[in-house]
């Protein structure tokens, strides 16, 4: 009988245990290798698994942090798989890519591997079939319509102010609040410009504060971790600049807000991964699904929030439920309110000296590249970012942005 434990495993024999160092190490593949992927090659590396790493070669920290790496795309779908098999591999998974679940999801159910089905991968990474899925469901969202371009809207019948997206993007790429029917061409444009699929939403905009909420689902029980305050550059592309875990909201609301979630997880078949599901809430207190992502928040929110505000390690529960293990919803470390914010200007880097001045306790990571002239238009963009925490809200939020 074997027992994993750590990097290395027990033989039980003539009810002995023996240590066996060098015993091969179960095989994990990690689809990407950006900054985004790094925390889960080192957590699995850590969790003793040993790290196939499949992504385009270009230099990315995942090339050199894998003990194995690829130069496949993501998604190049088939030859992963081909590879995946002749490794022999335990588990395929991915943190804070939509375009990574799908090659995720078909090598899982390719190769009789814990995930979620190709349908699902479907309806959380094309935002017209997830609003088509919510509609079917009777999930709260945006009311929207897919158009190809320009001629296919009857502009007598929107009203406006709307959202202008691609169906298949993240992270605030080609977003755009239109205010008339003269800025919708260019609005068209943009948002088929950075879309895969090149074809466009166009959605009721609606007001509210945002909010996002990460989960861990196993074989269908949806486990509910974090729910996060999204703070942004507002209209007109709305991009991130800082979170806030845990959100200053009320216990009832937080109750809501898990009841609305759940079901649309369940609307859109997410049974195994984790998932990231963004909303906005009313002054009057409605819950709109923005969209749902059936896998870990990007941001930071998934690899670093999380973890410091509830304790629960959230990238280690993400490689347990690809390999086919039970969450571990244990509390690993104690509950802090934690915070990232993103360099935009010099306005950012002065409040980072001011924090570091008052409490150089509290800035637990930062990564700030040199500023260079031009607008941010979206999360890529940014030029940087700095993770801190505190015992009360109090010390955290005078740090975030306005």
């Amino acid at each position: 009988m074997l027992i994993g434990v750590n990097t290395f495993r027990l033989l039980l024999f003539d009810n002995k245990i023996y240590s066996v160092k060098n015993m091969k190490k179960q095989k994990l593949a990690i689809i990407g290798a950006s900054y985004l992927q790094l925390p889960l090659i080192e957590k699995a590396k850590e969790m003793g698994y040993e790290t196939h790493v499949f992504a385009w070669e270009a230099g990315d920290v995942g090339e050199q942090a894998a003990d194995f790496f690829y130069p496949i795309s993501i998604v190049e779908k088939e030859l992963i798989l081909n590879k995946c098999r002749e490794i022999g591999i335990v588990g395929i998974c991915s943190i804070g890519s939509d375009l990574a679940v799908v090659t995720v999801n078909y090598v899982a159910n390719m190769l009789s591997l814990t995930g979620n089905t190709l349908h699902c991968s479907l309806l959380s990474t094309n935002k017209h079939e997830m609003r088509l899925a919510f509609e079917e469901h009777g999930d709260p969202s945006p009311k929207s319509r897919l158009i190809n371009n320009e001629a296919d809207l009857d502009c007598d019948s929107i009203a406006f102010p709307v959202i202008i997206k691609p169906i298949d993007r993240s992270g605030s790429r080609g977003v755009s609040l239109v205010n008339s029917f003269d800025e919708l061409a260019e609005a068209i444009d943009i948002a088929k410009e950075v879309g895969f699929d090149k074809r466009v939403l166009i959605e009721e905009y609606v007001e509210g504060a945002e909010y996002s909420v990460e989960c861990l689902s196993y074989r269908g029980d949806h486990n509910f971790l974090a729910l996060t305050k999204k703070y942004t550059t507002g209209i007109p592309h709305f991009i991130e600049t800082a979170h806030l875990e845990p959100a200053p909201v009320s216990d009832a609301m937080v109750q809501k807000i898990k009841e609305v979630v759940f079901h649309a997880l369940d609307s859109l078949e997410i049974q195994n991964s984790a998932s990231h599901s963004e909303l906005k809430i009313s002054e009057s207190g409605d819950i709109k699904i923005i969209e749902i992502g059936s896998r870990m928040g990007g941001d930071l929110i998934g690899s670093s929030l999380v973890y410091e505000s509830t304790g629960i390690d959230f990238t280690a529960n993400v490689i347990r439920i690809a390999v086919g293990q039970e969450p571990d919803l244990g509390i690993k470390q104690k509950k802090r309110v934690a915070a990232v914010r993103f360099v935009f200007s010099e306005n950012d880097i002065n409040v980072l000296r001011l924090l570091e001045n008052e409490r150089p306790y509290s800035v637990l990571e930062k990564d700030i590249n040199p500023l260079t002239a031009g607008t941010v238009k979206d999360s890529s963009d940014r030029f940087g970012y700095y993770i801190f925490a505190g015992d009360n809200i109090e010390d955290i939020v005078r740090y975030l942005p306005d």
